[in-house]
Order: structure tokens, then sequence, then C-alpha cells
């Protein structure tokens, strides 16, 4: 709840009157890094506590870091506290960047000092895929790793899932970058009272985060977890994270009931989480309304049929068995999770391609989902249409419209912006990466599965059979500048390498 109120602090923070408006004034940028560094600090108090209950050396490791984060976090706070009186449009840039950059550079600490000795190249890729929910690792024998280090990778996940929805909804509209500036607010009817005040807001998609992560944790106990694995997974659920307590991910528990739970749940953290309150406020039909939820559950539909009817009918399973492990797979890759429950690479050609393409795809705006957003596809989709209209008739006014909101050239223009800068982001990654040593696909798929924030990739090395930790250093660095630019809609990070950002 507090990092969610962070983000709503974010949005109504305002800036000293003597700083003139031409400067960037870092002090606010400080606060409120330093606001997140306390959260992260009291959060690795809780692996703390579990360690020692567990008799675990590792707690003496989480409660000198959670100390150390929160001295920092508090000198940050305490020595830019003042009046503020708006929030500049670079400010907001320089507040995203630096706190999902400062928050793994801390929450990679206990990765680096427990028992498990990674280096800090290893823990920070870690520690960055946990807080932008990717969900790659490169640990290996998660289940003889002590609880509070598992319990850790998972909050990671949680606090990131949380942030992002309230980043979705207040911050990265402000920016308006990707035609995120479709979802401004208003866009949600908060104008008419549906909830007037962004503290407001910020309390009720907290308390709605925690409900749904607490209803999944109950639900999956009572199909067969421990209360500790069940915890675990609730939190990467929810967040749509994809961090297991097992090497073998979902797949260890070999069970369809829990298949089908954590496919359901994967699917709740996918959807615009405002449109859920808007049903708790009495507006039940909003969520099948949205054109985005509409087009995401038909999208689904179409391919778990197909990938389903393949695996049957090349006899790879039964159709139950298909219909089980391809709904599972396919969620959790559209969805950018990044579970497994077998390896989906050896269900033969067409399964490859698809598992390759949908992974690009992601979840809904305002969701913890990551990847390109089904929207933009949508956006796209009703641009082209309307253009061939105007090449036909050249005299008809045709203006496209989504969710009954006509579009105009600003949202259109970034949607083809944002898809341009994906795919170049895409190639360039992908080049350098194969200078690092990888192959072709190996290096294709990484860049993928980075930008995309999902998770595992295909192939050998990096598909859901195996993992991150055999890539070199130079490409594990690669991947996690993939896994910031993706998660922050790209042009939020990108756009501070511009000189045009820097000049007064």
């Amino acid at each position: 709840m507090e990092i969610v109120t962070a983000y709503s602090r974010v949005s109504e923070i305002r800036f000293p009157h003597r700083i003139i408006s031409k400067n960037i004034d870092l002090g606010i940028i400080s606060l409120v890094v330093g606001l997140f560094l306390i959260i992260l600090g009291v959060g690795m108090f809780i692996p703390a506590v579990v360690d020692g209950l567990a008799h675990n050396s590792d707690w003496q490791v989480f409660t000198i870091c959670a100390v150390f984060a929160t001295f920092i976090g508090g000198m940050l706070f305490i020595s830019n506290r003042g009046h503020y009186t708006e929030l500049s449009i670079k400010q907001g840039f320089l507040i995203t960047v630096a706190t999902w950059i400062a928050v793994p550079l801390l929450g990679a600490l206990p990765f680096v000092f427990s028992d498990l000795n990674l280096s800090y190249t290893d823990a920070f890729f870690e520690a960055m895929s946990g807080i932008t929910t990717t969900g790659s690792t490169v640990i290996t024998g998660l289940g003889g790793l002590p609880p509070g280090i598992l319990l850790w990778r998972s909050l990671l996940q949680w606090f990131g899932g949380v942030g992002i929805i309230v980043m979705g909804v207040a911050i990265m509209p402000l920016l308006q970058v990707g035609g995120m500036q479709l979802f401004k607010t208003e866009a949600f009817d908060v104008r008419e009272n549906f909830i007037p005040r962004s503290t407001q807001l910020a309390a009720a998609l907290s308390l709605l985060y925690m409900g749904l992560t607490l209803i999944c944790g109950l639900a999956l106990w009572m199909a067969g977890m421990t209360p500790f694995e069940a915890a675990c997974h609730a939190f990467t659920t929810i967040s749509t994270g994809g961090f297991s307590t097992s090497d073998s991910s979902i797949g260890h528990f070999d069970s369809a009931l829990i298949d089908y739970l954590t496919s359901f749940f994967m699917v709740i953290g996918s959807l615009p989480f405002i449109l859920y309150l808007k049903i708790l406020k009495g507006y039940p039909g909003g969520l099948l309304r949205d054109s985005q939820v509409r087009g995401f559950m038909i999208l689904l539909v179409f391919i778990i049929t197909l990938l389903s009817f393949w695996l049957w009918k090349t006899g790879h399973y039964d159709f139950a068995q298909s219909l089980r492990y391809t709904t599972f797979n396919v969620i959790s890759v559209i969805t950018g999770t990044g579970y497994a429950s077998g390896d989906y690479t050896t269900w033969g050609p067409l399964a490859v391609i698809t598992f390759f393409f949908i992974m690009f795809i992601g979840g809904c705006a305002g969701s913890t989902s990551c990847g390109i957003k089904i929207f933009r596809f949508q956006i796209m989709f009703l641009t082209l249409k309307s253009h061939i209209k105007q090449l036909v008739w050249p005299n008809v006014v045709s203006l496209p419209k989504y969710n009954n909101q006509p579009l105009n050239e600003n949202i259109m223009g970034s949607v083809f912006a944002f898809l341009f800068l994906f795919m170049a982001s895409l190639l360039i990654l992908t080049m350098a990466l194969t200078l690092t040593g990888l192959d072709f696909t190996t290096a294709l798929s990484g860049a993928g599965t980075a930008l995309a924030n999902v998770g595992p990739g295909v192939g050998q090395l990096i598909g859901p059979a195996g993992n991150f930790q055999a890539l070199p250093d130079t490409a594990k660095w690669l991947l996690t500048f993939g896994m910031l630019l993706g998660r922050l809609e790209l042009f939020s990070v990108l756009v501070l390498f511009s000189s045009l950002f820097w000049r007064a």
C-alpha cells in the first residue's frame, strides 16, 4: 500500500517557487527516491523475520541490508523535505527512472551477502528482473534455498507490480509516452465522482491489490500448496512476475487445479485494475465493455484453441492435457508472467513461433502486465483501417474511435512511434547480445523477453527449461537495461539520452 501511496504523492508533489522553471530541481527527485528506499528497507525486515523463525543465518544479512536501505532512504527524504508546488514533465521522467534504478541497486544486496554468494552483476540482474516483474533468473536449486531469499524474490515482484499499476494510471499518461495519454484518469470517469482524489485512488488500488493477493494465496493453499509456497506464488501471480519456489516453476506441483487457478489469477493481474474498482462502485458492465478487455480475451481464446487442437492432433497429449498445458503456458507468456508447466519449445514449430510472437503482446494498460500492450495493436489496426477507407473513398471523413473516444493524431502518432522504437530497440539489443558471443536465436529471444518483461525465452539455454546463469556478464547487463526499457515504456528511459531533455 505504501508504494502505491508514494506514486500518488508523486502526482501531487510540488517544487519550490524559488526554482526557475527552466531548471530541474533534483531535490524532489531525491525525496521521492528516498521514500521508496525507506519502503524497500521496511520490506526487507519481512524475510529477515522469516529466516529468523527458520533459524537461518541469513536473517542477519536481511536485517543489516534493511537498516542500510532505510538509513539511505531516510537521509535522502529528510534532507530534501520542503514545500513544492508542481511536478514538471522533466521531473516526472527523472523520478520514474531514478526510482526504478535505485530500488534494485539496494534490493540486490541481500543476494550478494547471503549464502547464495552471487556476484553483484548476477544479484542486480535478479533484483531488476524482480522489480520489473520480468521473471528471468540466474539462480538454480531454488528448492534448497532459505525461505527468506525465496520470499524476497517474490516481494520484489509484488512491490514492482503494485508500483506499475499506479504508474500506468497516474504517471505514464502525464508523460504522454506511447499513447498512454489515452488513459488519463478522466478516461475512467474519475471526474464523475467515481474516486474524486488521487489519494483515494491510491488507497483503493492498494486495498484491491492486497485483497486479490490474499484471495489468490488462499486459493493456492487450498489447492495443495504449502502456506509458504502459496504466499510466494500469490505475490508473483497477481504481479504477473513469474518467480517460483522451484526450478520447475508451477510444473513442480503437477496439478491441473493449480494450473487453472494460476491461469485465472494471471488473467486477473493483466486486466485494468481501475475497472475492478468500477465494478465495486456499482459499474458491473465496465469490464466487458472495455475494448482492451474484449480484445485481450478474444485473442486468448483464439490462441489457446488453436494450440490445443495442434497439440491434440500431433499426439503430444490427450485433449484434456492439451487444453490444460496450452491454457496455462499461453496465458503465462502473453501476460508476461513467465511461469512454465512444461517445455513448450518441444511442442513443434507452430508452438515455438506462436510463443515467440505472443511474448511481445502483453496485457492491458493499467494492469501489472508487461509487453507492448493490447491497446496499441488495436489502435494500430483502427488507424490502418481508417487510412484504407480514405484511400478507397477519399471524400469520406473517417475518425477512428477507441472506447467511444475519438483518437487524435497525437495518440495515433505516439502509438506508431512506440511500436517503431520497440522494434528498433529489439534489433539493436539483439545485435549487441550477439557481440557478446550468444547465438542469434538466444540473442533475439533474450532481447525479446527482456523488452517484453516475460522471463523465459525460447531455446535450450534461456528457454522454460533453462535460465540466464550461463550468459556472460556483459549480456546480463544488456538484458538488465532491456528490462528497465521495457517496463518503463521505452520513452521514459531513452528520453534521458537526448540532449534536448537537458537543455535549459
